[in-house]
């Protein structure tokens, strides 16, 4: 029987709780579950069959283990038993693995050859993993509104969770870009909504490559400088409401410039 480690808190979302005090069930869970938390109330949670459960029912879970079956009291069929099942799982595992990846390689190597993906290109799958995760994470956590602030000035994005009737703030996250990096706001939403919600942060969203392509809509300063400049293409007609620089100019004199904010919103990006 498994037995659980737990602390006697509020869960986060993603979180598994141990039924420990079911007053309120009304049959839908009992003593000695384990759900998973999906949405955070002002009373407690709502986990299971979308059902709320007040704070004083659960307790968290930590940590778990399976006690150690005792061999002195098995007999020795229970033995067998117990040790073809284990050598069968670590076959089907390892099989199951060396299969898995086999496969991968081969599908990968077929239809792109072999070779390391550059730092633009690990840049633009994280990019477009952060986009896909808010707007997972938005309609999955529907019970409260979505607010973003994204400030380019401070590099900062703030995601704020609001209750659609009263308007107040449930739960806030905050992203800062590091002063050497360059910014993304998607990226930044992803961090920032992750925070508010209690989930944790992908590693990859917190040491993603730095740019190494400029792109028309990004924005770039002078090496030293201070001053954002939009990239315009040159066979297009410049922004007139904010300092500019051509594309290909910037391509030809690369070393002389840096991507500071690649975020692109509102371009398709």
């Amino acid at each position: 029987m498994t037995q659980y480690k737990t602390e006697k808190r509020k869960a986060r979302v993603g979180e598994r709780i141990l039924i420990t005090d079911a007053v309120f069930s009304a049959g839908y869970y009992k003593n000695g579950d384990v759900l998973t938390v999906t949405h955070r109330t002002e009373n407690g949670v709502r986990a299971g069959f979308n059902q709320d459960i007040w704070r004083g029912e659960y307790e968290v879970i930590v940590g778990e283990h399976t006690p150690t079956p005792n061999l002195d009291e098995m007999s020795y069929d229970e033995l067998v038993s117990l040790v073809e099942g284990a050598l069968k799982a670590l076959r089907t595992r390892s099989y199951k693995s060396g299969y898995d990846q086999g496969r991968f390689d081969a599908e990968i190597e077929a239809a792109h050859g072999t070779y390391e993906k550059s730092n633009q290109q690990k840049r633009d799958e994280i990019v477009a993993q952060a986009k896909r995760d808010v707007s997972a994470l938005i309609r999955r956590n529907f019970t409260s509104r979505t607010d973003f602030i994204v400030n380019t000035e401070k590099r900062t994005v703030v995601a704020l969770r609001k209750s659609y009737r009263l308007g107040y703030v449930n739960e806030r996250g905050i992203a800062k870009c590091a002063p050497n990096d360059c910014f993304n706001a998607h990226i930044g939403k992803a961090i920032a909504l992750r925070r508010a919600l209690g989930l944790e942060v992908h590693a990859e969203y917190l040491n993603v490559p730095q740019p190494t392509e400029v792109r028309e809509g990004d924005y770039v300063a002078r090496n030293g400088g201070t001053e954002r400049m939009v990239v315009s293409s040159e066979d297009k007609f410049p922004p007139y409401d904010k300092p500019f620089i051509g594309l290909d100019f910037v391509n030809r004199h690369s070393d002389m410039f840096k991507i500071i904010d690649d975020s692109r919103v509102g371009e398709g990006e």
